[in-house]
């Protein structure tokens, strides 16, 4: 596993903010823009993914790294519900759809294997950077 000496080096964290992009992308047009709910619902998730990512590198150690980073993935479960519920309402095609939650799928991938990875280390008390 790299050695990460900035978020913006975590390849979850790139990840995500591809999501965030998408979303942002996906829910600027036709109906899903105007189902204000929903449309800032799942903005708020895919930000909340890329932001504990980041927050979580910042604090001061790998407990608190690997509690943000449990809540990122916890947003990225969100966010694919959430997809389910626009693809339910027509706001998504099946091939929008597939593509949005097999990026919210890799992210949750990436999250869970840094945080298993995190979990078996002698790095618990250290700090990145």
């Amino acid at each position: 596993m790299a050695t990460f000496q900035k978020f913006e080096d975590i390849q979850g964290w790139q990840k995500a903010r591809e999501l965030t992009r998408a979303i942002y992308g996906i829910t600027s047009k036709g109906s899903f823009a105007r189902d204000f709910g929903l449309r800032d619902q799942i903005r708020r998730a895919s930000v909340s993914i890329l932001s504990n990512i980041a927050e979580g590198f910042e604090r001061d150690g790998t407990r608190e790294f690997i509690q943000f980073l449990s809540v990122a993935k916890g947003s990225a479960g969100e966010v694919k519900a959430q997809l389910y519920v626009a693809f339910d309402q027509g706001y998504l095609d099946e091939a929008e759809f597939s593509r949005l939650s097999g990026m919210t799928s890799e992210v949750g991938k990436l999250l869970a294997g840094l945080i298993n990875y995190l979990n078996s280390t002698d790095l618990k008390g250290i700090k990145f950077r």
